[in-house]
C-alpha cells in the first residue's frame, strides 16, 4: 500500500492511537452536533403551523420532504468522495463540505416570514437552499473523514476497529447534545409561551444558528491542527504526493479486490433495511412521540425533540462495553465475522420496533384521542435495542470499508456504503407517510417483521461472504 505520510508509517502493533484519531473526533463531533441539531427540529419545523413559528406543511408532505432530503444527504457522498479520490484530497473535501453545510444551516436561520414561497414544494427559498446545501455539503464531508480514520492505520492493525468505535463514539457525543442544546433554544429559551406554560411560538431558526455555529467550530479546530497531527494524510489525492515528480504505477485491481467489493455492495443492499427503520427516530416516531407518548416527568414536558438524544446518549454509555465484547470474543478466538455483527444489528433493531408495537397495543390501537398516552418506557426500550443493534452494524460497516476497499477507492467506496441510508430515507419518507393511512400498529409491525427476516438472511449466507473477504472479515 502507497503511503502518504509519516503518520501512516507507524508498525502494525502500535500500542496507543495516534493523536490525529482524536482531532477526527473532535471535527465529526461537532459535523453531527450541526446534523442532528437541525435534524431534531426539522420535522417539527416542517409541520407546526405558521403561527407556531413553522411551515404549516401537512404531516404526510413533510415526512417526504424529510425523507428525499435524509436521503440525498447520503447519496451526495459517493460523488464527493470520488471527487477526493481523484481530484482533490479528502482534507480538501472536508473543508468545502464544512463550510457549505455551515451556510445551509444560516439559510435556514433566515426569518421565513420574509420570503416567498417555493409552491412545489411549500417551502420558503431559504430553507429551499438551506437544505440543498447540506445535502452538497455532507456529500465532500462524510465519506472522506471516516476514510482518513482508516487511513492512520495499516492493515492488520489490531487498533483500527477500535479506532472506529472511537470516532463513532465522537459522532454520537455530537448527536447526543445537538437536540438538547437546539430543541432547548427552539422549544424554551426562544419559544412564546402562554401563561399555563403551553408554546405559543417555537424559536426554530435559533436551533438552526447553533448548528451553523457548531459546524464552524468543527472546521477551525480541523484547519488550524490538522497540519500537526494528520501530516499529510488524506490532503492528496490518491496516487499522488507532495513530490509532484514521483510516478505512481497503478495496478489493475486483483480477483481478491474485486471479490471485497462484490462483498461491501451485498452487505451495502442489506442494510438498507435498517436503516430505513431506523431512520424512522426522525419522522414517524417523532411525531407519534409529540402526540402519543406521555412525555412528562416529575411535572417537567420533556420536548420532542430531546428524544433525538436518546439513541445518541445509549451509544456513548454502550460503545465501549460493546468493543470490549467484540475484543473479548476475539482473544477467546469466538469472534464474529463482519456479516454475521450486521445480521444481528438488524434483528435487534426489529425487536425494537415490537416495543413500539406495545405503545400502540397500550393505547388500544391507532386510537386519534391524543389525550390516551403509551409510557414513555416503550419508547425507551425502542431506542435501547436500536442502539444496541446500530453498534453492531454502523462502525463494523465504516471498518468494513477501510479493510476491503482498495487504497485508490477507499473514498469512493465509502460513498456506496452511504447508499444505503439514500435508499432507506426516501423509503422511509413513505412508511412514514403511511402511518398515518396504515396505522401505526400496522407499519411498526411490518418494519420490525421486514428488518428481523432480513437480517435472519444476512446470517445464513454469512460464511459464502466470509469466505470472499479473503481474511478481512
Amino acid at each position: 500500500m502507497q503511503t502518504t505520510s509519516a503518520v501512516q508509517d507507524q508498525p502494525v502493533m502500535r500500542k496507543s492511537h495516534p493523536p490525529g484519531l482524536y482531532l477526527l473526533f473532535f471535527t465529526e463531533m461537532w459535523e453531527r452536533f450541526s446534523y442532528y441539531g437541525m435534524r431534531g427540529l426539522l420535522v417539527l419545523y416542517l409541520t407546526k403551523t405558521a403561527l407556531e413559528g413553522g411551515l404549516g406543511i401537512p404531516e404526510a408532505s413533510a415526512t417526504l420532504i424529510y425523507g428525499y432530503f435524509t436521503g440525498f444527504v447520503y447519496f451526495t457522498p459517493i460523488i464527493g468522495g470520488w471527487l477526493a479520490d481523484k481530484y482533490i484530497g479528502q482534507r480538501r473535501a472536508i473543508l468545502i463540505g464544512g463550510l457549505t453545510m455551515a451556510a445551509g444551516q444560516f439559510f435556514l436561520f433566515m426569518q421565513p416570514a420574509l420570503s416567498t414561497q417555493a409552491a412545489a414544494l411549500g417551502l420558503p427559498w431559504p430553507t429551499m437552499i438551506g437544505l440543498l446545501l447540506l445535502m452538497l455539503g455532507n456529500g465532500f464531508f462524510k465519506p472522506n473523514i471516516s476514510t482518513i480514520v482508516g487511513k492512520l492505520y495499516e492493515q492488520g492493525d489490531p487498533l483500527r476497529d477500535a479506532a472506529f468505535t472511537i470516532f463513532y463514539m465522537g459522532i454520537n457525543t455530537g448527536a447526543f447534545i445537538a437536540p438538547l442544546v437546539c430543541g432547548f433554544l427552539a422549544e424554551n429559551l426562544f419559544a412564546t409561551k402562554d401563561a399555563s406554560g403551553a408554546i405559543l411560538n417555537y424559536g426554530f431558526r435559533y436551533g438552526f444558528l447553533a448548528a451553523g455555529i457548531g459546524m464552524l467550530i468543527g472546521q477551525l479546530a480541523f484547519n488550524l491542527l490538522g497540519k500537526k497531527y494528520l501530516g499529510d494524510v488524506g490532503l492528496y489525492p490518491e496516487g499522488q504526493s507532495a513530490d509532484k515528480n514521483k510516478v505512481v504505477v497503478k495496478e489493475p485491481l486483483t480477483k481478491e479486490e474485486t471479490d471485497r467489493m462484490a462483498v461491501v455492495f451485498i452487505i451495502t443492499l442489506f442494510v438498507v433495511f435498517f436503516w430505513a427503520g431506523f431512520e424512522q427516530a426522525g419522522s414517524s416516531l417523532t411525531l407519534y412521540t409529540d402526540k402519543y407518548i406521555n412525555r412528562e416527568v416529575a411535572g417537567f414536558l420533556i420536548p420532542t425533540s430531546w428524544f433525538q438524544s436518546v439513541n445518541a446518549g445509549f451509544i456513548v454509555l454502550l460503545g465501549a462495553p460493546i468493543a470490549a465484547l467484540w475484543v473479548s470474543l476475539g482473544r477467546k478466538g469466538k469472534d464474529l465475522s463482519i456479516p454475521v455483527k450486521m445480521g444481528l444489528g438488524m434483528v435487534l433493531l426489529g425487536v425494537g420496533f415490537l416495543f413500539m408495537v406495545g405503545a400502540v397495543m397500550q393505547r388500544g390501537g391507532d386510537v386519534a384521542d391524543q389525550t390516551i398516552k403509551a409510557s414513555i418506557w416503550w419508547l425507551i426500550a425502542t431506542y435501547f435495542f436500536h442502539t444496541v443493534g446500530e453498534l453492531c452494524l454502523s462502525p463494523v460497516g465504516l471498518s468494513m470499508v477501510s479493510r476491503l476497499s482498495p487504497p485508490a477507492l477507499t473514498s469512493m467506496l465509502m460513498g456506496v456504503w452511504f447508499l444505503a441510508p439514500f435508499v432507506a430515507q426516501i423509503a422511509g419518507g413513505y412508511i412514514a407517510k403511511y402511518v398515518e393511512e396504515l396505522g401505526a400498529l400496522t407499519v411498526f409491525g411490518l418494519i420490525a417483521g421486514f428488518v428481523i427476516l432480513a437480517g435472519l438472511i444476512l446470517i445464513a449466507i454469512s460464511r459464502k461472504l466470509f469466505y470472499m473477504m479473503h481474511g478481512r472479515g
